[in-house]
């Protein structure tokens, strides 16, 4: 597939598309004899996974060795697992205080349920107590 057509499927510039590969986030896409960039399966599977990888908030310097330790092969499995705990461990910290956020942000909305429903004075207070 084309660059254009790549771009439309993944929801990524084609700037982009190019900026992966020439960063090292994607290794380099086979090329048509005229030079053209012509995405195969495995391109679109790179694709797929640093766009997943960059949605989950990973570092684009992460990604870069990723790639790098790939390209080098099997003696570098442990590496890359190594790598991929490291981030997932991130993740997970990131969801862990994103849920203490979200559970504020309810905890607020239904205080102001309550003020908007009928609002006292003890329930002002609390609202000023609880900011």
């Amino acid at each position: 597939m084309t660059i254009a057509e790549a771009s439309r499927k993944y929801g990524l510039s084609a700037d982009t598309l190019r900026y992966y590969e020439r960063v090292g986030i994607i290794p380099p896409v086979p090329r048509t004899a005229g030079g053209i960039r012509d995405y195969d399966e495995a391109s679109c599977g790179w694709i797929e996974l640093m766009k997943c990888m960059r949605a989950a908030g990973v570092q684009i310097e992460a990604l870069v060795k990723y790639v790098a330790l790939y390209q080098r092969g099997d003696e570098t499995l442990a590496d890359r697992k190594a790598l991929l705990v490291s981030q997932r461990e991130q993740l997970a910290g990131r969801m862990a205080e994103m849920q203490a956020s979200l559970e504020r942000l309810d905890g607020k909305i239904w205080l102001y349920e309550q003020l908007i429903g009928g609002e006292t004075a003890q329930q002002r207070a609390q609202e000023g107590q609880s900011q």
